[in-house]
This record gives structure tokens, sequence and C-alpha cells, in this order.
């Protein structure tokens, strides 16, 4: 009997640890895939943000690293190019020229953003991106973004905006960073069984 007791204690200490790695591993494993820039022909403002995108983006642009600029997620319902939206003024109050700016009023989610994006680079002869987004959203962002450039010359870097919520290992602290990778996860899962 006191076998059996130290065998399942032992089995019950072992999940736990295991299950506290696992934990801690989440968020390395969703925002591994961000890089530092280098110089492409466009950079990818993806949409979904309160501005800390719009500001990497903008910062990158001015820093010489791409001469185009994408920004992406916004509803062409409610869009009319002589009113900007909010992240189109805030890119071009940063000092990013309006010529510079293309709007993609067309896709809704990752998957379309990465679709649009590569269709648009084509047709532009534009071979390099630079593709902004937070670090949770890295991990699909790679798988996504690699089925779309699938059988193509065109290469992404994925570049990471640095919200003050988040801390790759002690993500759970967080109620946004939290609540983030959790959703991160369940879209992974959603996404490798519908598009990859």
């Amino acid at each position: 009997m006191r076998l059996f007791v130290k065998i399942t204690l032992i089995f019950f200490l072992s999940l736990t640890t295991a299950a506290a790695l696992l934990l801690s591993c989440l968020g390395i494993l969703v925002s591994q895939h961000a890089a530092d820039p280098e110089k492409c022909d466009v950079i990818i403002v993806l949409g979904g943000d309160n501005g800390l995108r719009v500001r990497k983006g903008a910062e990158l642009y001015n820093a010489g690293y791409a001469s185009h600029v994408i920004l992406t997620g916004i509803d062409e319902r409610f869009y009319r190019p002589s009113h900007p939206n909010w992240r189109e003024r805030r890119m071009i109050a940063l000092g990013v020229p309006k010529k510079a700016i293309k709007i993609d009023t067309k896709s809704k989610t990752t998957w379309e953003e990465a679709e649009n994006t590569s269709n648009t680079m084509e047709k532009k002869g534009w071979k390099s991106a630079i593709i902004v987004s937070d670090p949770p959203h890295m991990l699909r962002l790679h798988q996504t973004w690699n089925r779309a450039f699938k059988g193509s010359s065109k290469t992404f870097i994925l570049v990471s905006t640095t919200p003050s919520w988040w801390d790759r290992v002690l993500w759970w602290k967080n109620r946004q960073s939290y609540q983030f990778v959790i959703s991160e996860i369940k879209k992974n899962l959603f996404y490798a069984a519908v598009y990859y």
C-alpha cells in the first residue's frame, strides 16, 4: 500500500511539474518567430491593434526599412480614401507620406491578410515584406504566411511590437497577455485544422 501511495504522489508531482513547464513555455512558443527587421520592399501593419502596430510600422518606415506600407484590417464599409481612418491618420502623423500607404479593406482574417497581401505584392513586383504584429501573434503568422508565400520567391520577416503588458515567460500574470495567448492557442489549433 505504501508503494502505491509513493508512486501516485510521484505521478501527480511529475504531472504538476510538467503542466507548469508547459504553461510557462506557451508564451515562448507563440512569440518565438519574431525577428529583427531587415530592409525589404513593403511593411505590412496588421489590423486589430490599438496603435502599437501602427507606431512600430511608422518607426520601421522612418528608419528606412521599406518605402511602402500596407495597412490591413480596415473595414471597407466605413473606409473612404478622402477621409482616412484613425490608423492611416496616425501613420501620417508619425511621418509616413500618404502616397506610401496602401489600404487593404478586403481582409477580415489573418489568413485573408496573408493571401491578399501576397497577391498585392505579386502585382507590385515586391519580393520581401516585414509583417508587424504583437508578440503572441507570431506563431500563427509564421505558419500562415509560410503557406501564403509557398511556391513563390517572396520572403517575410515577422517584427513584433513591444507592448508593456507582454512577458513571454510570465504571460499568465497579465490579464491582456493571458487572454491573447489563450486566444492564439485556440486560433492556432483552428488554423491547423482548416488552413494548413
